[in-house]
């Protein structure tokens, strides 16, 4: 199978790795020339000029930008898929995308190039695209989900088809809902113990095992208590997801205000120039102020 790997980030990389050693044939191509050029060096891969000279030919196009504006660019850009001849007949994104563009998105590249698209955006992290244990949400007509389920076995270890074309990204909208008000909620319980006068590290080791354990108090509590913030997941993406769900709700006329609340922490974090940084970096907000207040007393 000829494969296709568009976007060569924090998760691309990864999941280029995994098609390769499955043994498709792979193109690959990033923004950053450099990066696709390496991971050509590391798996074997051939390194494309553009996204139409990686998808020409192609059998599965796999697309993993930042967003919505990226996945257009990637498909319908003077350079991209929709262009390429021969033109692919299956693309997966398997990005976070705008839900409510997703199902247009499907639709304009059919009637451009014939192919189908499948949404299927993954939770994780980079944790779990280095050991191909992603859960992986899916949206797509039978016949595309039939096709683009051998190349997501090889990526996650958990496929749920939500349903048709969209509904993998209304699920990861989903997903993002939970994954950023239960950090912001780890990031407060910590900040609480630190700011009445107990060891945070010691007060999440406590919760471990209890009815508030869970992977994000273990990843992101950890990160919190030990200050490292070098990314996983960047703050100002997830700020785009939060963005995104928030969008989707006032769609249907639904009011989601934990999920308006932690969007509006993470602009926050945005603003001050810390959007590269980790999402667990909503602890900061939080620390930032138990020092200003420390400062303020011992001013006093």
């Amino acid at each position: 199978m000829v494969i296709a790997m568009l976007g060569l980030g924090l998760m691309g990389r990864p999941m280029a790795g995994h098609l390769a050693k499955a043994g498709a044939t792979l193109r690959v191509w990033n923004r950053s020339t450099q990066a696709a050029t390496a991971v050509a060096a590391e798996t074997g891969a051939t390194a494309a000029s553009s996204p139409a000279d990686a998808a020409a030919g192609a059998d599965i196009v796999v697309i993993c930008v930042t967003d919505t504006a990226a996945v257009e660019a990637v498909l319908f850009g003077p350079d991209g898929v929709a262009r390429a001849r021969p033109a692919p007949t299956l693309v997966i994104d398997m990005g976070t995308t705008d839900p409510l563009a997703t199902p247009a998105i499907g639709r304009r590249l059919a009637d451009a190039c014939g192919a189908a698209l499948v949404d299927a955006p993954v939770s994780g992290g980079t944790r779990g695209a280095e050991a191909a244990s992603l859960s992986i949400m899916a949206g797509g007509s039978d016949a595309a989900m039939a096709r683009a389920l051998p190349v997501l076995q090889v990526l996650g270890a958990r496929i749920t088809r939500i349903g048709g074309p969209g509904a993998g990204q209304v699920a990861k909208a989903a997903n993002q809902v939970v994954v950023g008000v239960v950090i912001q909620a780890v990031a407060e319980a910590l900040a609480l113990a630190e700011a009445a006068g107990a060891d945070p590290a010691c007060v999440r080791t406590a919760m471990i095992g209890g009815f508030a354990d869970g992977t994000i108090l273990r990843q992101h509590g950890e990160r919190m208590v030990t200050g490292n913030m070098v990314p996983g997941g960047k703050s100002r993406i997830h700020l785009k997801d939060m963005t995104q769900a928030t969008r989707l709700a006032d769609a249907h006329g639904l009011d989601l205000p934990a999920t308006r609340l932690v969007r509006d922490r993470f602009a926050a974090l945005v603003e001050q120039g810390r959007g590269e940084l980790d999402h667990s970096a909503l602890h900061l907000l939080l620390t930032d102020a138990i020092r200003a207040s420390d400062d303020d007393v011992a001013a006093r």
